[in-house]
């Protein structure tokens, strides 16, 4: 399987948890604190850990330490190429996948 493709599943997959996928709308308006996001949820700091490891580990949002606290953003350049890679999925481009489908038969 193509890398590409392994790398967006991963990025779906993070973000097809409701949770995450509203998290994730949470940090379009900006940087947040951990503790702010926890609020909203009313969840423990371990149940938050995970589902920010997996955001993290797929690249879509960023973290930065300020003495205890822990702030997340979305991580934009990211998700901007990331975007980029859907829209090549629905659309037909020059390296299309469909072409060599095509010029297989």
């Amino acid at each position: 399987m193509e890398q590409k493709y392994l790398d967006t599943a991963k990025v779906l997959k993070a973000i097809s948890d409701p949770k995450r996928l509203r998290i994730v709308d949470m940090l379009s308006c900006g940087e947040l604190c951990a503790c702010v996001i926890q609020e909203e949820f009313n969840i423990t700091q371990p149940t938050l850990s995970h589902d920010m490891k997996v955001l993290l580990d797929a690249g879509v949002v960023t973290a930065r330490k300020e003495w205890k606290n822990t702030y997340y953003s979305l991580n934009g350049a990211f998700l901007d190429e990331f975007a980029n890679t859907l829209t090549s999925f629905f659309h037909p481009t020059k390296d299309c996948i469909c072409h060599k489908c095509k010029s297989e038969n």
